[in-house]
């Protein structure tokens, strides 16, 4: 059985399957979305294992704005209906997993997105004309432009002799009773690694938990993937000696014998010290990676990062299939380890970006931008705005920026939420319309922020207005200007406490000199 070719087809009905497929639903769009499972987001319902969130759930903001809230809100998709947001599913502020189930069913039911469930995809190709896949069934699917937004379903496992001997992250037993006096090795060090070790924290007689390099800490790297302070009381069992450590170095071998296992490690503390350490359970929690076993050789994509993710331009399609795109955590690759892509908080705005994208490409619908005129005031109204609402900037620093544009004739237009990396082509392919000089306005981080430990005194000092000292460093506004493409300068609003940059004095005036200044240099303008 073959069906019609649609425009879209969308793998994957998880929270960026539904996030795409409803804003396609809402323009009235030709598409249609598989899914292998019997409800929307099933991988939630088997993960986290330990079936609770570390994504924040801050229900009591003290802000009435919707946008201001998202900032707080690291679960809710984007949506037009007010109601239609996680917070009120839980009160927690570290939710269950089984409460994000139910939001994104009824987030499926209310905006009426097509997906047709318990279809599992086993086949994808690709002629000159459009994609075909075919389910399990043998039904096949013709679309011209294909989304993959399937997550990431394989574990990474590490080339290390002996691992298949290990249990997974993905099938160990979660009941802790089951690790009672046992001494346990977890392999991995991210969240899912220390997950599982404070599950296991008061039945286990020893845990150990594995890696290596420096251990790092979310709240000094501001990368939400790295450990979170949630899991603390197992830092803090080791530094107080409860019998539970993290072993800084690599394991060699894995073997098994009528004791247990036998772990050949090596202590990079110690110059490569090598031991022989016993354990009753060895358990791989090492991440996962996506999988391209689906794709035959006419639309295979290349990978990165040591093959974990596909390799996409800003607009996430594929750098080598045309026409396939990618949504979701798999959109992460460009900027792993640096934002929140791989999260619904940050990747929620890039499927709006990439929706976006495909209106603009493939239905000439140019990119939502709001007319200025020729005042640098609204320019600078514009600008602090933004910085001081847009939840899009907040969440995916550096990696979303808005757009000023200034045309040849003196007038302005003002773009939101523009992929930085995607603005130089745009801009000269006149996406944007003709542009003589324009301005990427994004949140940032300061330079090496992720070098100082934010909780000692004497790493920088200055008032919440300086931007010279560690407070620059901290997230704030910047405006980076450019003439014909060509990088000119840039601005940094300063630091704020409270994250609130429309001072007169500190943010406004600096903001109105900088711009007018570059507007003048180009072609003068009155203000």
């Amino acid at each position: 059985m073959s069906h019609d070719c649609h425009d879209y087809l969308i793998i994957g009905a998880g929270p960026a399957g539904l996030q795409l497929a409803s804003f396609l639903e809402r323009d009235g769009a030709d598409y249609v979305v598989l899914e292998r499972g019997g409800v929307p987001g099933a991988f939630f319902t088997r993960f986290p294992r330990h079936r609770y969130l570390i994504s924040n759930n801050k229900v009591h903001t003290g802000y009435d704005d919707p946008e201001l809230r998202l900032r707080m809100d690291w679960n809710s998709l984007l949506s037009d209906d007010p109601e239609l947001v996680f917070t009120r599913y839980s009160p927690r502020y570290f939710p269950a997993a089984d409460d994000l189930v139910r939001y994104l069913a009824d987030f499926a039911d209310r905006t009426g997105v097509r997906v047709r469930y318990d279809t599992a995809v086993r086949h994808v190709t690709r002629d000159d004309e459009a994609f075909t896949v075919t389910d399990r069934s043998g039904t096949r699917w013709r679309a011209r432009h294909l989304v993959v937004a399937t997550g990431m379903p394989l574990p990474n496992l590490p080339s290390i002799p002996g691992v298949e001997l290990a249990e997974r992250y993905d099938t160990i037993d979660t009941d802790p009773a089951a690790y009672t006096d046992q001494r346990v090795l977890i392999i991995g060090r991210g969240n899912s690694a220390f997950e599982t070790a404070e599950n296991l924290m008061e039945n286990a007689a020893v845990i150990h938990v594995a890696g290596s390099g420096s251990l790092r800490m979310a709240w000094r790297t501001h990368y939400v993937g790295h450990l979170r302070a949630v899991y603390n009381n197992f830092l803090d069992s080791y530094q107080l000696k409860s019998q539970n450590a993290v072993l800084d170095g690599r394991v060699l071998d894995i073997r098994r014998d009528a004791d247990g296992y036998r772990v050949q490690f090596a202590f990079e503390r110690n110059e490569d010290v090598v031991k022989d350490l016993r354990y009753d359970r060895v358990i791989v929690a090492t991440g996962f990676r996506c999988d391209v076993s689906l794709f035959d050789e006419t639309c295979t994509p290349d990978l990165m990062v040591d093959g974990r993710f596909p390799e996409l331009t800003p607009l996430s399609e594929s750098v080598n299939v045309p026409g396939l795109y990618f949504a979701g955590t798999l959109m992460q690759g460009r900027d792993f380890r640096k934002a929140t892509t791989g999260f619904i908080h940050g990747f929620r705005y890039m499927v709006r970006a990439l929706h976006r994208g495909l209106r603009q490409r493939h239905h000439q619908e140019p990119w939502p931008a709001t007319e200025l005129g020729d005042s640098t005031e609204r320019a600078v109204d514009a600008v602090i705005g933004r910085v001081n609402r847009s939840s899009a900037l907040w969440q995916q620093f550096a990696v979303l920026g808005d757009l000023l544009t200034l045309a040849p004739d003196g007038t302005m237009r003002y773009a939101e939420e523009v992929p930085v990396a995607h603005v130089p082509d745009a801009v000269a392919a006149g996406d944007f319309g003709e542009v003589e000089a324009h301005a990427v306005i994004t949140l940032e981080y300061g330079k090496d922020h992720d070098l100082v430990d934010p909780f000692d005194v004497t790493a920088g000092r200055g008032s919440q207005y300086d931007v010279s000292g560690l407070d620059g460093r901290y997230l704030h506004p910047v405006v980076r200007w450019y003439h014909q493409g060509a990088f000119v300068a840039e601005h940094h609003l300063a630091s704020n406490l409270e994250n609130e940059w429309d001072n007169e004095q500190y943010h406004r005036a600096p903001l109105r000199t900088f711009l007018a200044a570059r507007r003048d240099a180009v072609a003068p303008v009155a203000p």
